[in-house]
This record gives structure tokens, C-alpha cells and sequence, in this order.
């Protein structure tokens, strides 16, 4: 479809995507393209043609643009998100599905997950007979029990939960930034002006992203010399730093990537957290 020049399509953008893309879909048919800006994008709205893009033909279409403001974090775009179709990408992808989500690995981290639990029952049962905002609580717990199943074996309860609290907050500062449209994304001849900001913004908090994981690492590689990793530690952490150790000749998982995964494993988590 036609758009303005230099601009293209943005300015005809709806906030509601679907309910914007599905009225486009009646005037110029299920498959059409956008100018975003300096992009083309290609908009499919059949079922039948997702398959297709999706399944069928997946690899070919598996490859992304990478954010410019994700290319403001050191491991930014070495994650399974956004990292091209390859070994690489395939050896990222077993780690998270046979690794660290696979069921030996959740049945390891399930006291971690029972210990938040518990912790949240007792809350509540000690709040009776006062008003308790059970949608706030469930939230927390929710982030308390991923918290433990990263790194919930290393460090200590008090510092589980100042460092859990920090990492939240980056998190959801980070989820904000990215959600923002970057003039950069549309217009990469213009990216290294930052017109927004958005970049330098991301590097503030990328660099405390690594304080937080270096800071649980270091302490995780330190209970490893000295012997004292309980059978009942067992996090995602360990699994990770054990298969970075184990190596592989072809492909290495690398501390690049133990970063990177630590900080996208939070949506993949929240489906597990219940199992």
C-alpha cells in the first residue's frame, strides 16, 4: 500500500495493530506491505500463509532485525531471540528447551519454587481477617519464584530479594524501552544520532544488568571451589555455568551467551513457573 514520502506508512499506524492490519487485509488482500519509514515490512493475515511463513518455511524467515537499542547491551542480540538461524542459534535453543527447561532440570528447581510458594501461604494465612490484595501478591510470588529459579541456590535469602527487587526494576525499565518506536529502527541512517535517547538510556541499564549477574556469578563460582553447593541449590545459574564449562569444540556456550539467557529466560519462565 502507498504512504507519504520519507515516512511511509507510520503516520496511518492504529494503536490497536490487529484491528488495524485486519482492515487492511479486507481492501488490499491477506498478504500486503508497509513502508516503516526506510523498511518494508510484509503483513500476513491468513492463517493458511502463517503456516506457511511460520512452519513450512521457518527457516527461511526464522532471521530478525536486531533493535538498535538492544545493540546497547553488551550481549544484546546473542540471545535465542534474535540471534541468525545457525549452529549458534540451534545450540542456544537446546540449551533453554532440553537444558535448562526440560524436566530433569524443573524437578531440580522445584523446592526453590515450593520454598516461595510456602512463603506466600504463610503470608496469607497470617493475614486473616484483613483485607490482603491478592492480584498484588500473586504477582509477587510469581516474581519471587522466578527470581529463585535463576539463581535462588546462591545467594542468601536477605540478598536474594535486594537483588531480585533491582533486577525487577531493570527489567521492567528495560521492557519499557523496548516497547517505545525508535526513530532508529526506521531510519538506521540516523541511528547513530540517538535522537531519542533511547540508546544511551539502555546502556545506563545494561551496565546494571552486569553488576547484578556478575555479582551472582562470582558468588556462585566461589561456592563451587569451596565445595559447598547443596543438592537443594540447583538453579538455572548452575546449569548454565556447568554446561559452559562442559564445552563443545563447535559451538561453545559462552559467558556472552550465559548473560544473554539469564536476561530473556523471564518470559520463558513465566510459562513454567506452575509445572
Amino acid at each position: 500500500m502507498s504512504g507519504l514520502p520519507m515516512v511511509g506508512n507510520l503516520l496511518s499506524l492504529d494503536p490497536e495493530l490487529h484491528s488495524y492490519f485486519a482492515s487492511m487485509a479486507r481492501t488490499y488482500g491477506l498478504i500486503h506491505t508497509l513502508r516503516l519509514g526506510s523498511k518494508v515490512s510484509i503483513v500476513v493475515t491468513s492463517p493458511a500463509i502463517a503456516r506457511e511463513v511460520l512452519k513450512d518455511h521457518d527457516t527461511i524467515f526464522a532471521n530478525r532485525d536486531v533493535p538498535h537499542v538492544i545493540t546497547a547491551i553488551e550481549y544484546g542480540g546473542r540471545d535465542i531471540v534474535f540471534t541468525p538461524y545457525g549452529s549458534e542459534w540451534r545450540m542456544l535453543r537446546k540449551v533453554c528447551v532440553r537444558d535448562m527447561l526440560g524436566s530433569s532440570t524443573l524437578d531440580a528447581v522445584y523446592t526453590l519454587r515450593r520454598q516461595e510458594i510456602r512463603k506466600t501461604i504463610g503470608f496469607l494465612y497470617w493475614q486473616a481477617g484483613q483485607p490482603v490484595n491478592i492480584g498484588e501478591q500473586m504477582f509477587l510470588t510469581v516474581l519471587n519464584v522466578i527470581t529463585s529459579m535463576l539463581w535462588g541456590g546462591t545467594v542468601q535469602e536477605k540478598e536474594s530479594s535486594r537483588i531480585g527487587a533491582e533486577f525487577w526494576q531493570v527489567v521492567g525499565e528495560v521492557t519499557g524501552l523496548l516497547g517505545k518506536p525508535n526513530v532508529s529502527d526506521f531510519f538506521p541512517g540516523l541511528a547513530w544520532l540517538d535522537m531519542q535517547g533511547i540508546r544511551k538510556q539502555m546502556k545506563g541499564l545494561a551496565q546494571r544488568f552486569d553488576r547484578i549477574f556478575d555479582k551472582v556469578i562470582n558468588q556462585r563460582i566461589k561456592m563451587d571451589k569451596q565445595g559447598i553447593i547443596s543438592k537443594e541449590s540447583k538453579d538455572f545459574l548452575q546449569v548454565l555455568l556447568q554446561l559452559k564449562d562442559a564445552g563443545d569444540s563447535k559451538t561453545p556456550l559462552t559467558m556472552i551467551h550465559l548473560k544473554a539467557l539469564l536476561m530473556v529466560c523471564f518470559p520463558i519462565s513465566t510459562v513454567h513457573v506452575y509445572q
